[in-house]
């Protein structure tokens, strides 16, 4: 049997490592009964080789649990432990790693591909943003361990310390946690009258920090009715 598919560039690229990007859109997480477990977005995981236990954790209890109740964000949470290889993407997009040692990071729920079980997380709402601007609540990790996101085509880093930066919500896929960003409508009434979200409202970020963000407004949101 002859095909380019069988290629040797095509086969799962071995490494010592434990978080491994086996493609630029793929990523391979290895796993022992001795490390930590990881948490994953849900449908995240693509195939695995090995013993893998896998749970669904929600939200978590208190006050994420209300959260995720009261704006439907913060989709469950796959947790895996085992012995093997486990694989994550999500419909081709790019996967970066960020390697947190202590410090903090906000992103996208809808960006968020896998994490070490060993950061702390919590859902954090955007303050008045839950109905302006489709559910802003957002992903805050802290701590030490790997963490992988997702951007739907190739990422723009943007430095908020020098100005005011204002960017559209479905877009964001990352910022620096110490930054508060702010809700902000440039549009007046009547021109919201037939419009989504989208470039209706955006999040203005000005400080000390990043934001990442990615060339692509993400899937339309389908609200009932339309």
């Amino acid at each position: 049997m002859r095909s380019s598919l069988f290629d040797a560039a095509n086969s799962e690229r071995q490494t010592a490592e434990r978080w491994a990007l086996q493609s630029g859109k793929m990523l391979r997480c290895a796993l022992t009964p001795d490390s930590p477990e990881i948490i994953s977005a849900a449908g995240a995981m693509v195939a695995y080789q090995g013993q893998m236990d896998f749970s669904y954790q929600g939200s978590g209890g208190g006050m994420r649990l209300l959260k995720k109740m009261a704006t439907g964000e913060g989709a469950n949470m796959m947790r895996t432990r085992g012995h093997g290889e486990i694989f994550y993407a999500r419909q081709a997009h790019d996967v970066f790693l960020i390697q947190l040692e202590g410090e903090a990071l906000t992103l996208n729920t809808s960006n968020v591909l896998a994490f070490d079980g060993s950061i702390n997380w919590d859902i954090k709402s955007l303050g008045g943003a839950g109905f302006m601007a489709g559910g802003l609540f957002n992903l805050h990790l802290q701590g030490h361990g790997m963490v992988a996101v997702t951007s739907d085509g190739p990422p723009m880093l943007l430095d908020c310390s020098q100005q005011p930066t204002c960017v559209d919500p479905q877009a964001a896929v990352c910022w620096s946690a110490n930054l508060a960003p702010q809700i902000k409508n440039d549009f007046k009434f009547g021109s919201l009258i037939g419009r989504g979200s989208g470039e209706s409202f955006q999040l203005a970020f000005h400080g000390p920090g990043f934001v990442v963000v990615q060339p692509s407004e993400g899937v339309p949101v389908v609200r009932a009715g339309s």
